[in-house]
């Protein structure tokens, strides 16, 4: 059998992830989750969130949240899925305090052990990337 990296439906090269991220972020039968690696699409224009490398996929509606990267203009998305950051909170933040009070909140919550990315966030990695870049979008000066 051919693996399949790209996602099936838009054709884009999409991140491996753990099947331990998939498995605690869907909201269908476990059954359906297959032996083969998954991979997560992070294009906002496609529905798939997680696909195997056999083709199987996850869409946006068989996830427990919503998910930053396919709705990254929705003001109520979470973009720290930990420490519960939506994108609304931090664009404020970042006109008010230039952002750096939610990055100190991320960092103290990751010292101190209480980060859960891996489970918690659809992407399977820390938030902070993506927080620093709406920082950068937002004030191309900082």
């Amino acid at each position: 059998m051919q693996t399949v990296t790209h996602c099936p439906v838009c054709q884009q090269i999409g991140t491996k992830i753990d099947t331990a991220t998939v498995k605690s972020q869907i909201i269908v039968s476990l059954h359906r989750v297959s032996d083969y690696p998954y991979h997560f699409c992070k294009q906002a224009n496609c529905e798939v969130v997680y696909y195997d490398e056999a083709g199987a996929v996850f869409t946006v509606s068989d996830v427990r949240e919503q998910v930053y990267q396919k709705q990254p203009y929705n003001d109520d998305v979470l973009v720290c899925y930990c420490f519960y950051h939506t994108l609304g909170a931090i664009k404020q933040h970042i006109q008010q305090h230039k952002g750096q009070t939610i990055v100190d909140d991320i960092n103290t919550g990751i010292q101190t052990g209480k980060c859960a990315c891996d489970w918690r966030n659809p992407q399977g990695s820390c938030c902070l990337g993506n927080v620093r870049k709406l920082m950068k979008e937002m004030n191309p000066n900082t």
